[in-house]
């Protein structure tokens, strides 16, 4: 059988023929069904429901009329339904398996939370109601809001950001806003350390501000004399990870916040890999200044499945004047929004309304639910487990960084020098184990990086069978069996493609094929 640009066979096999890459005539392997386009599957005149004659009006498109249809596909219901739930069963998903995404946190979330946030008045809440209609919701958030500074140990929190981009926008603007409250224009540069998650220098210069990069060390933490040396009366603050994206806690943060608060300077911390670390070690005693939480990788909801993020963002005392409006207050007559900036120095608001009520609901169910003894626990297995997967592997792939890790292990690819295999040849046989593949290519300071993250969802008998697969695949690799990686995936419903032309020649419309007597008359 033939496949065609989207690594789809193009044409069923002749009677009594075989696909030669599945072996059966339907291109199908078992019980997995070969999915054609919804276009492809249109018939004239096919509908999943009977609507009445359309009434005979006067046309309003000034005389033009349509010469074709709309390309709108006629199928019948059970069509609709059996096609859009194959597509369902080509997903990965975190229901299905171990999703080792490093620097995603890509962790089961109890349903009980998705039960509490469908809850009526929550669910249904709208940005527009009277305040006296939603104060069931503003009390949740003054509690989430309450929780996050607890956990945090810092002053004042805003929830309105809608993501962890956008909540380091907000930290940023807040710095912003007190160098110039403060009339100190000079401060020109932002700090990133080369280990920060890829966003932090792009918000910094979205903000305004020119990047300077700080390099690493042999062991992969921020070099501090670097650091000491670029900070100056020029420079607005530093943008550090921490957990840093190589996986390893900044044994040096204390000294990294005296400098920079030495150098009038603050200090931001991505907090997206708070879940490493949350309830043992609180921000604020580290002493950084602002730091955004990324609500759906921390405290419940899927990351990465295209539903709303949320990146609530908390500041010390210093910065607390700069909060953005709006946020919860509590009074004698209840809970009320305060949603004009006034006067202060605060810098005005990140977005039209409040945030995700339905992202607040699950992050308070997960904290209640939890406790704190919990909540120490979850990320103490998120960092055992990152241990075990790198004690297991490291004798059969090379870690970038001697260990302890925290809560994801770094390996890089110096194990298959040589062996004419690649990461991304690794990343596609473990497709045919039945397993996402972890981070590739990232951090970039690692060389052929495979960052891994199990998170503290994962048991002990997944993880080993994760690892078994990993590690036979690296014994494969350094065999001399190149041929087998190269031709990896083989038991996926689409076979590898050409992912760079896939990048910069995407293919986002389908066009049908000409009819047979055009292609005759060409």
């Amino acid at each position: 059988m033939s496949m065609n640009s989207q690594g789809r066979p193009s044409a069923i096999p002749a009677a009594g023929g075989t696909d030669s890459v599945t072996g059966t005539v339907t291109g199908n392997r078992g019980l997995q069904i070969e999915e054609p386009l919804i276009f492809e599957q249109d018939s004239a005149g096919r509908c999943g429901v009977d609507l009445p004659e359309a009434p005979k009006v006067a046309s309003r498109l000034g005389g033009i009329t349509p010469r074709a249809r709309i390309g709108l596909p006629g199928l019948a219901e059970p069509q609709v339904v059996r096609h859009y739930t194959r597509l369902s069963q080509k997903n990965y998903a975190i229901d299905s398996g171990l999703y080792p995404l490093g620097s995603c946190t890509m962790k089961h979330n109890p349903r009980l939370n998705e039960k509490m946030a469908r809850l009526p008045g929550f669910a249904d809440v709208h940005p527009l109601q009277p305040v006296s209609t939603v104060q069931g919701a503003l009390e949740l958030m003054d509690q989430l809001a309450h929780w996050l500074k607890t956990l945090t140990g810092m002053a004042a929190v805003t929830l309105a950001p809608a993501a962890g981009a956008h909540g380091e926008m907000c930290g940023i603007m807040a710095i912003r806003a007190a160098h110039d409250a403060r009339g100190d224009k000079a401060r020109t540069k932002i700090l990133v350390p080369e280990s920060a998650h890829g966003t932090n220098p792009a918000t910094a210069a979205a903000c305004g501000y020119a990047v300077e990069s700080i390099p690493a060390t042999a062991d992969g933490r921020v070099d501090l004399d670097a650091l000491k040396a670029k900070l100056g009366p020029d420079v607005a603050g530093l943008m550090l990870t921490n957990p840093n994206t190589c996986g390893l806690f900044e044994r040096d943060i204390i000294a990294i916040a005296e400098a920079v608060h030495g150098a009038g300077a603050y200090f931001y911390c991505d907090g997206a890999n708070f879940n490493a670390i949350v309830g043992r070690v609180r921000p604020a005693d580290l002493g950084i200044d602002v730091m955004h939480i990324n609500l759906h990788k921390t405290f419940s909801t899927p990351h990465g499945g295209g539903g709303p993020g949320s990146g609530p963002v908390v500041f010390s005392e210093a910065l607390a004047p700069y909060v953005p409006v709006p946020y919860v207050t509590h009074g004698p007559d209840g809970f009320a929004l305060v949603e004009e900036a006034g006067d202060g120095p605060a810098f005005g608001r990140m977005k039209a309304f409040h945030g995700q009520m339905g992202m607040f609901t699950r992050a308070l169910s997960y904290m209640l639910s939890h406790g704190a003894d919990g909540l120490r626990q979850a990320s103490g297995d998120a960092v055992l487990n990152a241990n075990y997967v790198m004690a297991r592997l490291e004798d059969v792939m090379t870690a970038s960084f001697e260990g302890p890790c925290m809560h994801e292990c770094l390996f890089d690819d110096r194990f298959l020098k040589g062996t004419g295999v690649t990461t991304l040849d690794i990343a596609k046989a473990l497709i045919d184990e039945g397993f996402h593949p972890m981070t590739m290519y990232f951090p970039l300071v690692v060389h052929g990086a495979l960052l891994i993250e199990p998170t503290e969802t994962e048991s002990k008998a997944g993880l080993d069978q994760f690892i078994d697969a990993l590690r036979a695949l690296a014994e494969r690799a350094k065999s001399g069996d190149a041929a087998y990686f190269q031709g990896a995936p083989r038991l996926t419903p689409r076979r590898r493609l050409d992912e760079t032309a896939a990048a910069r020649k995407p293919v986002l419309r389908w066009v049908p094929p000409a009819p047979a007597e055009a292609l005759a008359a060409d």
